[in-house]
């Protein structure tokens, strides 16, 4: 059964430490909007619906305590709560669209009093969790269309449970796969540098009673030209209006590897995660972390002291590349400009 990633619980928000995985499964309690901010940042909580909703829960927690006395003084903290939490991370759109969101919601009822508008932006932000478990749900279903009974499938990062409210995008597909009961199995790569295929989704599969096998990133091309890969399913961070699509760094070379082999190359995402205001991927802003994830992450040094490092945290995979992106409203095709358009403007 999914467990929940995030949560409110009496005035705090309940998430799991996803940095403490696979060694152990914890939740931590944040009681205020600078405790969400450090939890985003450095990845107890990640993937980009989940830090939606970290966004949405983390506008409540910052604002839970107001003591304005009328709107105009309410707007103005909650605006500095949501333009705080917006600089944690620059590439997830979700996190972006939640707090707008939470803002649109807060205008719309300014006519009421504060108390009652604090608990319409905590319904709010409930509705987005419910949402998320049915939208995922959704592309769950429709992927798992893709997808025939003795199937091997690879997947790159983490786009499992952990990274939603709690069932997935990616790898959704591959639940619902499973839960109707194919025979499926997955090649997952580990994701440097963070791990979050080794730690996250071969955790998530495992406990899930799926057949999954752990994989180095640079082995993807090797077990593709051996025949063992059918298609290959990844989550995104932001799409723009073209197709192009933002996802954890190596997710690029992955596509470029499956086009070489012949083998479908889908991503899967809730339309949320679709920002049409960007002409294409050239335009995503791409989040630079730290030298330290790369030359001594999880305890020991892995590079020499001083050593200049590159650590880009996403890529952006051309559209040309990708021959579908499933929605919770349907897989959409090329051409991508105008499909994307029907299917989230008409949605």
């Amino acid at each position: 059964m999914p467990i929940p990633t995030i949560e409110w619980r009496n005035g705090a928000v309940d998430l799991i430490d996803q940095t403490l995985l696979p060694n152990e499964l914890k939740y931590i309690s944040c009681k205020t909007v600078e405790e969400i901010w450090e939890a985003i940042k450095v990845l107890r909580v990640r993937g980009a619906p989940a830090i939606g909703i970290a966004g949405a829960l983390g506008t409540v927690l910052g604002i839970w305590h107001s003591k304005a006395k009328n709107y105009i003084e309410f707007k103005s903290e909650l605006d500095k709560v949501t333009g705080y939490l917006a600089t944690s991370r620059p590439t997830a759109v979700n996190l972006f669209w939640a707090l707008d969101r939470m803002k649109a919601v807060a205008e719309a009822n300014k006519d009421y009093d504060i108390p009652k508008i604090k608990e319409i932006l905590l319904n709010e932000a409930q509705k987005i969790i419910d949402e998320d478990k049915a939208i995922c749900r959704a592309i769950g279903r429709k992927g798992a269309e893709l997808i025939k009974d003795n199937d091997t499938i690879l997947t790159h990062c983490n786009a499992g449970g952990l990274a939603t409210a709690d069932y997935g995008t990616a790898i959704a597909v591959i639940f619902a796969a499973h839960e109707q009961g194919k025979k499926i199995k997955v090649f997952a790569d580990e994701t440097r540098p963070l791990l979050q295929g080794a730690r996250l989704t071969a955790w998530e599969l495992m406990q899930a009673g799926i057949d999954v096998t752990l994989i180095c990133d640079n082995m993807a091309a090797q077990v593709m030209k051996e025949g063992k890969i059918n298609c290959v399913i990844v989550g995104a961070d932001r799409i723009a209006a073209n197709g192009d699509t933002a996802n954890k760094i190596g997710t690029y070379g992955v596509a470029v590897l499956a086009k070489e082999h012949k083998i479908p190359f889908y991503v899967a995402a809730p339309t949320s995660t679709f920002d049409l205001s960007l002409a294409n991927g050239d335009l995503i802003p791409i989040e630079q972390r730290g030298a330290d994830e790369v030359t001594e992450k999880f305890g020991k040094r892995t590079a020499p002291k001083g050593v200049k490092v590159y650590n880009p945290a996403f890529d952006v995979t051309p559209a040309r590349l990708i021959d579908g992106i499933i929605t919770e409203v349907g897989i959409i095709k090329a051409p991508y400009t105008e499909n994307l358009k029907c299917k989230i403007i008409s949605k």
